[in-house]
Protein backbone atom coordinates (compact mmCIF):
# COMPACT_ATOMS: atom_id res chain seq x y z
CA UNK A 1 0.00 0.00 0.00
CA UNK A 2 1.22 3.44 -1.10
CA UNK A 3 1.45 6.10 1.48
CA UNK A 4 1.73 9.89 1.62
CA UNK A 5 1.96 10.44 5.39
CA UNK A 6 0.91 14.25 6.32
CA UNK A 7 3.87 16.71 7.88
CA UNK A 8 2.64 16.80 11.27
CA UNK A 9 2.82 12.89 12.18
CA UNK A 10 5.25 11.68 9.19
CA UNK A 11 8.50 12.10 11.36
CA UNK A 12 7.44 11.16 14.63
CA UNK A 13 7.42 7.53 16.13
CA UNK A 14 3.79 7.00 15.58
CA UNK A 15 3.90 7.93 11.84
CA UNK A 16 7.34 5.73 11.30
CA UNK A 17 5.17 3.01 12.96
CA UNK A 18 2.05 3.50 10.81
CA UNK A 19 3.85 3.83 7.71
CA UNK A 20 5.63 0.88 8.03
CA UNK A 21 2.73 -0.80 8.87
CA UNK A 22 0.08 0.25 6.23
CA UNK A 23 3.16 -0.86 3.48
CA UNK A 24 2.55 -4.18 4.22
CA UNK A 25 -1.06 -4.29 3.47
CA UNK A 26 -1.95 -6.01 0.00
CA UNK A 27 -5.60 -5.41 0.33
CA UNK A 28 -6.30 -9.23 0.32
CA UNK A 29 -9.27 -9.38 2.49
CA UNK A 30 -7.92 -11.90 4.61
CA UNK A 31 -8.91 -10.73 7.31
CA UNK A 32 -12.47 -10.23 6.40
CA UNK A 33 -13.73 -13.75 7.22
CA UNK A 34 -12.23 -13.37 10.87
CA UNK A 35 -13.28 -9.86 12.18
CA UNK A 36 -15.93 -10.55 14.60
CA UNK A 37 -17.75 -7.33 13.51
CA UNK A 38 -17.60 -7.82 10.53
CA UNK A 39 -19.31 -11.26 10.33
CA UNK A 40 -22.43 -9.30 12.22
CA UNK A 41 -22.53 -5.93 10.40
CA UNK A 42 -21.17 -6.63 6.79
CA UNK A 43 -19.97 -3.44 6.48
CA UNK A 44 -16.66 -3.35 5.03
CA UNK A 45 -16.03 -0.15 7.51
CA UNK A 46 -16.08 -2.59 10.32
CA UNK A 47 -13.46 -4.90 8.67
CA UNK A 48 -9.64 -4.38 9.51
CA UNK A 49 -8.89 -3.95 5.89
CA UNK A 50 -11.98 -0.79 5.63
CA UNK A 51 -10.54 0.56 9.41
CA UNK A 52 -7.27 0.39 7.72
CA UNK A 53 -8.40 2.70 4.92
CA UNK A 54 -10.08 4.86 7.57
CA UNK A 55 -7.13 5.06 9.41
CA UNK A 56 -4.39 6.06 6.42
CA UNK A 57 -7.17 8.97 5.14
CA UNK A 58 -6.62 10.36 8.78
CA UNK A 59 -2.93 10.01 8.65
CA UNK A 60 -2.61 11.68 4.99
CA UNK A 61 -4.58 14.62 6.42
CA UNK A 62 -7.96 13.51 5.07
CA UNK A 63 -11.06 14.57 7.14
CA UNK A 64 -11.35 12.82 10.58
CA UNK A 65 -14.92 12.63 11.29
CA UNK A 66 -17.46 11.21 14.48
CA UNK A 67 -18.19 8.30 11.21
CA UNK A 68 -14.36 7.61 11.78
CA UNK A 69 -14.31 7.21 15.48
CA UNK A 70 -17.31 5.22 15.58
CA UNK A 71 -15.84 2.65 13.13
CA UNK A 72 -12.71 2.52 15.01
CA UNK A 73 -14.30 1.90 18.55
CA UNK A 74 -16.25 -0.91 17.52
CA UNK A 75 -13.32 -2.88 16.54
CA UNK A 76 -12.57 -5.14 19.34
CA UNK A 77 -8.97 -5.26 18.85
CA UNK A 78 -9.15 -9.01 18.99
CA UNK A 79 -6.64 -9.26 16.74
CA UNK A 80 -7.60 -11.79 15.02
CA UNK A 81 -7.09 -10.31 11.61
CA UNK A 82 -3.25 -10.50 12.71
CA UNK A 83 -3.33 -14.59 13.03
CA UNK A 84 -5.07 -14.32 9.63
CA UNK A 85 -3.30 -12.06 7.70
CA UNK A 86 -0.85 -13.69 5.19
CA UNK A 87 1.42 -10.14 5.09
CA UNK A 88 2.13 -9.70 8.78
CA UNK A 89 0.27 -6.52 9.21
CA UNK A 90 0.48 -5.59 12.75
CA UNK A 91 -2.71 -4.28 12.85
CA UNK A 92 -3.23 -3.80 16.73
CA UNK A 93 -0.60 -0.94 16.94
CA UNK A 94 -1.94 0.50 13.81
CA UNK A 95 -5.74 0.72 15.01
CA UNK A 96 -3.98 2.08 18.30
CA UNK A 97 -2.17 5.26 16.72
CA UNK A 98 -5.20 5.95 14.61
CA UNK A 99 -7.77 5.54 17.66
CA UNK A 100 -4.86 8.10 19.79
CA UNK A 101 -5.39 10.60 16.03
CA UNK A 102 -8.80 10.59 15.96
CA UNK A 103 -9.33 11.09 19.81
CA UNK A 104 -7.65 14.74 19.38
CA UNK A 105 -9.11 15.80 16.57
CA UNK A 106 -12.92 14.54 17.16
CA UNK A 107 -14.51 15.58 20.61
CA UNK A 108 -16.37 13.28 22.33
CA UNK A 109 -19.95 13.93 23.46
CA UNK A 110 -20.32 14.38 27.23
CA UNK A 111 -21.72 10.85 28.46
CA UNK A 112 -19.22 9.05 26.38
CA UNK A 113 -16.59 11.10 27.80
CA UNK A 114 -17.57 10.28 31.59
CA UNK A 115 -18.35 6.96 30.77
CA UNK A 116 -14.56 6.11 29.33
CA UNK A 117 -13.50 8.38 32.56
CA UNK A 118 -15.08 6.46 35.07
CA UNK A 119 -13.94 3.10 33.53
CA UNK A 120 -10.79 4.11 33.28
CA UNK A 121 -10.59 5.65 36.89
CA UNK A 122 -12.83 3.06 38.46
CA UNK A 123 -11.45 -0.40 37.71
CA UNK A 124 -8.11 0.74 37.74
CA UNK A 125 -7.89 2.14 41.42
CA UNK A 126 -8.58 0.94 45.19
CA UNK A 127 -12.12 2.18 45.37
CA UNK A 128 -13.17 -1.40 42.64
CA UNK A 129 -12.77 -3.82 45.57
CA UNK A 130 -15.25 -1.57 47.91
CA UNK A 131 -17.88 -0.50 45.21
CA UNK A 132 -17.65 -4.81 44.18
CA UNK A 133 -18.67 -5.68 47.22
CA UNK A 134 -21.16 -3.57 47.51
CA UNK A 135 -22.77 -4.59 44.23
CA UNK A 136 -22.69 -8.34 45.45
CA UNK A 137 -24.78 -7.31 48.22
CA UNK A 138 -27.39 -6.02 46.30
CA UNK A 139 -26.56 -7.93 43.37
CA UNK A 140 -30.37 -10.04 43.26
CA UNK A 141 -31.80 -6.24 42.98
CA UNK A 142 -29.48 -5.07 40.37
CA UNK A 143 -30.76 -4.84 37.09
CA UNK A 144 -29.76 -7.42 34.30
CA UNK A 145 -27.52 -5.23 32.60
CA UNK A 146 -25.63 -4.36 35.75
CA UNK A 147 -26.27 -7.75 37.36
CA UNK A 148 -24.58 -9.56 34.31
CA UNK A 149 -21.02 -7.25 35.53
CA UNK A 150 -21.18 -8.32 39.22
CA UNK A 151 -20.12 -12.06 39.65
CA UNK A 152 -21.29 -13.80 42.52
CA UNK A 153 -18.83 -13.40 45.82
CA UNK A 154 -15.87 -16.04 45.43
CA UNK A 155 -13.97 -17.53 48.24
CA UNK A 156 -10.24 -16.94 48.10
CA UNK A 157 -9.45 -20.11 48.96
CA UNK A 158 -5.86 -20.85 50.62
CA UNK A 159 -2.31 -18.92 49.79
CA UNK A 160 -0.01 -21.32 49.95
CA UNK A 161 2.56 -20.97 53.05
CA UNK A 162 5.77 -22.88 52.26
CA UNK A 163 8.47 -21.07 50.87
CA UNK A 164 10.63 -22.65 47.86
CA UNK A 165 14.21 -21.35 46.51
CA UNK A 166 12.68 -20.78 42.80
CA UNK A 167 10.55 -17.19 43.03
CA UNK A 168 8.53 -16.13 40.02
CA UNK A 169 6.64 -12.88 40.28
CA UNK A 170 2.66 -12.85 39.89
CA UNK A 171 0.48 -9.80 38.50
CA UNK A 172 -2.36 -9.60 40.50
CA UNK A 173 -4.27 -7.48 38.33
CA UNK A 174 -6.22 -4.54 38.87
CA UNK A 175 -9.62 -6.41 38.83
CA UNK A 176 -9.51 -10.14 39.33
CA UNK A 177 -8.45 -9.93 42.65
CA UNK A 178 -11.88 -8.24 43.68
CA UNK A 179 -14.24 -10.69 41.07
CA UNK A 180 -12.14 -14.06 40.84
CA UNK A 181 -9.85 -13.85 44.15
CA UNK A 182 -9.83 -17.29 43.95
CA UNK A 183 -7.51 -17.65 40.47
CA UNK A 184 -4.53 -15.76 41.86
CA UNK A 185 -4.73 -18.35 44.71
CA UNK A 186 -5.41 -21.13 42.82
CA UNK A 187 -2.08 -20.53 40.55
CA UNK A 188 -0.52 -19.98 43.63
CA UNK A 189 -1.17 -23.36 45.03
CA UNK A 190 -0.18 -24.85 41.53
CA UNK A 191 2.71 -23.43 41.15
CA UNK A 192 3.96 -24.43 45.69
CA UNK A 193 2.66 -28.37 44.57
CA UNK A 194 5.56 -27.56 41.59
CA UNK A 195 8.23 -26.19 44.27
CA UNK A 196 7.65 -22.61 42.75
CA UNK A 197 6.86 -19.61 44.93
CA UNK A 198 4.44 -16.50 43.24
CA UNK A 199 5.39 -12.94 45.06
CA UNK A 200 3.36 -10.52 44.22
CA UNK A 201 4.97 -6.93 44.29
CA UNK A 202 2.96 -4.75 46.78
CA UNK A 203 5.09 -1.99 47.78
CA UNK A 204 6.58 -2.71 51.45
CA UNK A 205 5.42 -6.08 51.67
CA UNK A 206 5.59 -8.80 49.05
CA UNK A 207 2.86 -11.58 49.01
CA UNK A 208 4.86 -14.83 50.39
CA UNK A 209 7.47 -12.85 51.40
CA UNK A 210 6.49 -10.89 54.56
CA UNK A 211 9.83 -9.63 55.47
CA UNK A 212 10.64 -7.78 51.64
CA UNK A 213 10.11 -4.07 51.90
CA UNK A 214 11.32 -0.73 49.90
CA UNK A 215 9.73 -2.25 46.75
CA UNK A 216 6.72 0.22 44.39
CA UNK A 217 3.56 -2.01 44.64
CA UNK A 218 2.67 -3.15 40.93
CA UNK A 219 -1.23 -2.67 40.33
CA UNK A 220 -3.22 -2.31 37.16
CA UNK A 221 -1.17 -3.57 33.83
CA UNK A 222 -2.01 -0.88 31.76
CA UNK A 223 -4.46 -2.36 29.02
CA UNK A 224 -7.58 -0.24 30.30
CA UNK A 225 -5.77 3.28 29.88
CA UNK A 226 -4.15 1.95 26.70
CA UNK A 227 -7.20 0.75 24.52
CA UNK A 228 -9.15 3.86 25.85
CA UNK A 229 -6.93 5.97 24.27
CA UNK A 230 -5.10 7.27 27.50
CA UNK A 231 -1.78 6.34 26.27
CA UNK A 232 0.64 8.33 29.04
CA UNK A 233 -1.68 7.01 31.81
CA UNK A 234 -0.91 3.55 30.42
CA UNK A 235 2.63 4.37 30.27
CA UNK A 236 2.36 5.77 34.11
CA UNK A 237 1.32 2.01 34.74
CA UNK A 238 4.04 0.26 32.67
CA UNK A 239 6.62 2.43 34.38
CA UNK A 240 4.89 1.48 38.24
CA UNK A 241 5.23 -2.04 37.65
CA UNK A 242 8.50 -2.24 35.55
CA UNK A 243 9.21 -0.89 39.31
CA UNK A 244 7.94 -2.78 41.08
CA UNK A 245 9.32 -5.91 39.57
CA UNK A 246 13.16 -4.62 39.10
CA UNK A 247 14.13 -5.34 42.51
CA UNK A 248 13.07 -9.10 42.34
CA UNK A 249 14.32 -9.19 38.51
CA UNK A 250 17.64 -8.25 39.51
CA UNK A 251 18.21 -9.71 42.98
CA UNK A 252 20.53 -12.47 43.69
CA UNK A 253 20.48 -15.84 44.73
CA UNK A 254 17.30 -17.38 46.03
CA UNK A 255 15.48 -13.93 46.01
CA UNK A 256 15.72 -13.56 42.26
CA UNK A 257 12.52 -14.08 40.29
CA UNK A 258 13.23 -15.93 37.07
CA UNK A 259 10.24 -15.37 35.41
CA UNK A 260 6.60 -12.91 35.93
CA UNK A 261 3.64 -14.86 35.44
CA UNK A 262 0.13 -13.94 34.37
CA UNK A 263 -2.60 -15.54 34.14
CA UNK A 264 -4.97 -12.92 32.54
CA UNK A 265 -3.90 -13.07 29.24
CA UNK A 266 -4.99 -9.67 28.22
CA UNK A 267 -2.57 -8.72 30.62
CA UNK A 268 0.16 -11.10 29.61
CA UNK A 269 -0.64 -9.10 26.07
CA UNK A 270 0.06 -6.29 27.47
CA UNK A 271 2.96 -6.36 29.65
CA UNK A 272 4.61 -8.06 26.50
CA UNK A 273 4.12 -5.38 24.75
CA UNK A 274 6.00 -3.09 27.30
CA UNK A 275 9.37 -3.40 25.62
CA UNK A 276 7.69 -1.93 22.37
CA UNK A 277 5.80 0.94 24.24
CA UNK A 278 8.61 2.22 26.09
CA UNK A 279 11.20 1.75 23.80
CA UNK A 280 11.69 5.47 23.02
CA UNK A 281 12.33 6.32 26.96
CA UNK A 282 16.40 5.67 27.92
CA UNK A 283 15.10 5.48 31.53
CA UNK A 284 13.12 2.40 30.85
CA UNK A 285 13.63 1.23 26.88
CA UNK A 286 15.99 -1.61 28.58
CA UNK A 287 14.48 -2.72 31.66
CA UNK A 288 10.80 -2.90 29.71
CA UNK A 289 12.62 -5.17 27.28
CA UNK A 290 13.44 -7.36 30.18
CA UNK A 291 10.35 -7.18 31.97
CA UNK A 292 8.74 -8.37 28.84
CA UNK A 293 11.24 -10.90 27.77
CA UNK A 294 10.53 -12.64 31.30
CA UNK A 295 6.59 -12.23 31.14
CA UNK A 296 5.42 -15.97 31.07
CA UNK A 297 1.14 -16.61 30.56
CA UNK A 298 0.13 -19.60 32.76
CA UNK A 299 0.07 -21.76 29.95
CA UNK A 300 3.86 -21.29 29.11
CA UNK A 301 5.10 -22.55 32.47
CA UNK A 302 2.19 -25.53 34.03
CA UNK A 303 2.43 -27.39 30.89
CA UNK A 304 6.47 -28.29 31.08
CA UNK A 305 5.46 -30.15 34.30
CA UNK A 306 3.46 -32.22 32.62
CA UNK A 307 5.16 -35.60 34.08
CA UNK A 308 5.03 -34.10 37.69
CA UNK A 309 1.33 -32.78 37.69
CA UNK A 310 0.34 -36.29 36.57
CA UNK A 311 2.42 -38.02 39.91
CA UNK A 312 0.45 -35.11 41.57
CA UNK A 313 -3.07 -35.78 40.27
CA UNK A 314 -5.26 -37.31 43.47
CA UNK A 315 -6.17 -39.99 41.54
CA UNK A 316 -4.28 -41.10 38.16
CA UNK A 317 -5.98 -39.84 34.93
CA UNK A 318 -6.63 -43.59 33.95
CA UNK A 319 -9.01 -43.94 37.02
CA UNK A 320 -10.89 -41.00 37.12
CA UNK A 321 -14.20 -40.40 34.86
CA UNK A 322 -13.43 -37.68 32.15
CA UNK A 323 -14.51 -34.26 32.98
CA UNK A 324 -16.20 -32.91 29.98
CA UNK A 325 -15.16 -29.51 29.38
CA UNK A 326 -15.22 -26.71 26.57
CA UNK A 327 -12.17 -24.62 26.39
CA UNK A 328 -12.58 -20.93 24.93
CA UNK A 329 -9.39 -19.62 23.97
CA UNK A 330 -9.08 -15.86 24.80
CA UNK A 331 -8.34 -13.37 21.57
CA UNK A 332 -5.22 -12.15 23.93
CA UNK A 333 -4.06 -15.57 24.43
CA UNK A 334 -4.46 -16.90 20.50
CA UNK A 335 -4.05 -14.02 18.90
CA UNK A 336 -2.76 -11.34 20.92
CA UNK A 337 0.32 -14.00 22.50
CA UNK A 338 0.09 -16.37 19.56
CA UNK A 339 -0.55 -19.32 22.28
CA UNK A 340 -2.44 -22.37 20.58
CA UNK A 341 -3.76 -25.92 21.37
CA UNK A 342 -1.15 -25.26 24.34
CA UNK A 343 -4.01 -25.39 26.89
CA UNK A 344 -6.50 -28.09 25.23
CA UNK A 345 -3.80 -30.46 24.64
CA UNK A 346 -2.43 -30.09 27.88
CA UNK A 347 -6.39 -30.19 29.53
CA UNK A 348 -6.72 -33.86 27.52
CA UNK A 349 -3.44 -35.29 29.45
CA UNK A 350 -4.71 -34.18 32.74
CA UNK A 351 -7.87 -36.37 31.93
CA UNK A 352 -10.52 -33.86 31.05
CA UNK A 353 -12.44 -34.95 28.12
CA UNK A 354 -12.78 -31.77 25.89
CA UNK A 355 -15.71 -30.63 23.97
CA UNK A 356 -15.64 -29.92 20.63
CA UNK A 357 -15.75 -26.06 19.93
CA UNK A 358 -17.26 -23.85 16.70
CA UNK A 359 -15.53 -21.27 15.34
CA UNK A 360 -12.79 -21.01 18.53
CA UNK A 361 -10.85 -18.10 16.43
CA UNK A 362 -14.35 -15.44 16.96
CA UNK A 363 -13.62 -13.09 20.17
CA UNK A 364 -16.68 -13.60 22.64
CA UNK A 365 -17.25 -9.88 22.66
CA UNK A 366 -16.09 -8.66 26.13
CA UNK A 367 -12.60 -7.47 25.02
CA UNK A 368 -11.84 -5.04 27.86
CA UNK A 369 -14.52 -2.39 28.46
CA UNK A 370 -15.98 -3.52 24.70
CA UNK A 371 -18.85 -5.27 26.45
CA UNK A 372 -19.82 -1.91 28.22
CA UNK A 373 -19.20 0.63 25.65
CA UNK A 374 -20.36 -1.42 23.13
CA UNK A 375 -23.04 -4.15 24.58
CA UNK A 376 -25.34 -4.96 21.83
CA UNK A 377 -22.52 -6.38 19.73
CA UNK A 378 -20.85 -7.86 22.71
CA UNK A 379 -23.73 -9.23 24.15
CA UNK A 380 -24.25 -10.79 20.26
CA UNK A 381 -21.20 -12.46 20.10
CA UNK A 382 -21.56 -13.56 23.72
CA UNK A 383 -24.74 -15.45 22.62
CA UNK A 384 -22.58 -16.24 19.49
CA UNK A 385 -19.39 -17.90 21.13
CA UNK A 386 -21.78 -19.57 24.33
CA UNK A 387 -23.95 -21.44 21.36
CA UNK A 388 -20.37 -22.91 20.15
CA UNK A 389 -19.26 -23.56 23.42
CA UNK A 390 -22.41 -25.36 24.52
CA UNK A 391 -23.64 -27.47 21.63
CA UNK A 392 -21.17 -30.32 22.67
CA UNK A 393 -22.56 -30.30 26.03
CA UNK A 394 -19.71 -29.54 28.69
CA UNK A 395 -20.26 -29.76 32.06
CA UNK A 396 -17.48 -26.78 32.50
CA UNK A 397 -16.63 -23.74 30.34
CA UNK A 398 -12.85 -22.97 31.09
CA UNK A 399 -10.85 -19.92 29.78
CA UNK A 400 -7.67 -17.99 30.62
CA UNK A 401 -9.12 -14.38 31.12
CA UNK A 402 -11.24 -12.75 33.93
CA UNK A 403 -12.76 -10.53 30.75
CA UNK A 404 -14.22 -13.39 28.79
CA UNK A 405 -15.33 -15.55 31.77
CA UNK A 406 -17.30 -12.44 33.86
CA UNK A 407 -18.67 -11.99 29.85
CA UNK A 408 -19.00 -15.58 29.52
CA UNK A 409 -21.06 -16.32 32.82
CA UNK A 410 -23.57 -13.59 32.46
CA UNK A 411 -25.25 -15.42 29.64
CA UNK A 412 -25.27 -19.01 30.89
CA UNK A 413 -25.85 -21.02 34.24
CA UNK A 414 -23.12 -23.44 32.98
CA UNK A 415 -19.54 -22.46 35.57
CA UNK A 416 -17.08 -20.46 33.62
CA UNK A 417 -13.85 -20.98 35.22
CA UNK A 418 -10.16 -20.59 34.44
CA UNK A 419 -8.60 -23.57 33.43
CA UNK A 420 -5.76 -23.15 36.11
CA UNK A 421 -8.49 -23.51 38.59
CA UNK A 422 -9.42 -26.62 37.17
CA UNK A 423 -6.20 -27.71 37.57
CA UNK A 424 -5.92 -26.65 40.98
CA UNK A 425 -8.79 -28.79 42.31
CA UNK A 426 -7.36 -32.04 40.52
CA UNK A 427 -4.34 -32.26 42.17
CA UNK A 428 -6.49 -31.09 45.55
Amino acid sequence: MQTHLADWIRDTPDGQEADAILRKCVHCGFCTATCPTYQLLGDELDSPRGRIYLIKQALEGGPITAKTQLHLDRCLTCRNCETTCPSGVQYGRLVDIGRKVVEQKVPRPLLQKAARTALMEGLTSGAFAPALKLGQLARSLLPEVLRNKVPAAQSAGAWPARKHARKMLLLAGCVQPAMQPNINSATARVFDALGIELVIARGDRDAGNAGSSGMAAAGCCGAIRHHLNDHEGALIEARRNIDAWWPRVTAAGSERAEAIVINASGCGTMVKDYGHLLRNEPRYAEKAQRVAELTRDVAEIVPQFESELLALLAQPAAARAPARVAFHASCTLQHGQQIHGVVESFLVKMGAQLASVNEPHLCCGSAGTYSVLQPDLAYRLRDRKLANLQGDAPATILSANIGCITHLQSGTERPVRHWIEWLDEQIA
